[in-house]
C-alpha cells in the first residue's frame, strides 16, 4: 500500500480566497484511498472520518469487497469543504444541513445558498470584530514601542 503525502499538494495562489480545491494526490479514476490515507491527507482522525459519514456529513462512500471504505477525489473535495465551513464556525447540525441539501439535488439551490448566505454574514461580522480588536492590539504595541514616551492610562 502506498501512503499518499499527508499533507494536500497545492499550487501557489495568487487570490486567498481562490475556489479551487487542492490539487489531488491521485488523477481521477486511480484514486482510491483507504480511510488511512485521507486522514493523513486531511488531518482529520480515522474516528471523525467514520464520525461524519455516520451522521450524515459525510456522502456515501464506496466499500471494497471486503467491506473497507474507499474514497474518491470527489470525496477529498467535499471533506475540503467541509474544513472550510468548519472554519466558519458552522455548527455541525448546519453542516448536516447542508449535506442533505447537496444529496437532494439542484432543486435546493435556493435553501444551499441562503444558508451559505447566513453564514457568510456571520463571517464577515466575525472579521469585523477581529479589525476591531487588531486596531486595539496595534494601538497598545504603538504605546510599548514608544514606551516612555507616551503615557498609558491606568485602566486600559
Amino acid at each position: 500500500m502506498t501512503v499518499i503525502d499527508s499533507t494536500p499538494t497545492t499550487t501557489p495562489r495568487t487570490d486567498a480566497c481562490a475556489d479551487r480545491p487542492p490539487a489531488h494526490p491521485r488523477p481521477d479514476g486511480q484514486d482510491r484511498y483507504t480511510i488511512s490515507e485521507v486522514a493523513a491527507w486531511t488531518g482529520l482522525t480515522a474516528h471523525t472520518l467514520r464520525w461524519y459519514e455516520r451522521i450524515g456529513l459525510m456522502p456515501h462512500v464506496d466499500r471494497s469487497a471486503t467491506g473497507q471504505r474507499r474514497f474518491t477525489n470527489r470525496d477529498l473535495d467535499w471533506l475540503v469543504l467541509v474544513g472550510k465551513l468548519r472554519l466558519t464556525g458552522m455548527s455541525v447540525a448546519a453542516m448536516v444541513r447542508y449535506a442533505d441539501l447537496v444529496r437532494r439535488g439542484e432543486h435546493t439551490f435556493d435553501e444551499r445558498r441562503e444558508l451559505l448566505e447566513a453564514t457568510r454574514r456571520d463571517v464577515l461580522s466575525r472579521i469585523a470584530e477581529l479589525q476591531d480588536t487588531l486596531a486595539v492590539l496595534d494601538y497598545k504595541i504603538g504605546i510599548y514601542s514608544g514606551a516612555g514616551r507616551a503615557p498609558e492610562r491606568r485602566d486600559a
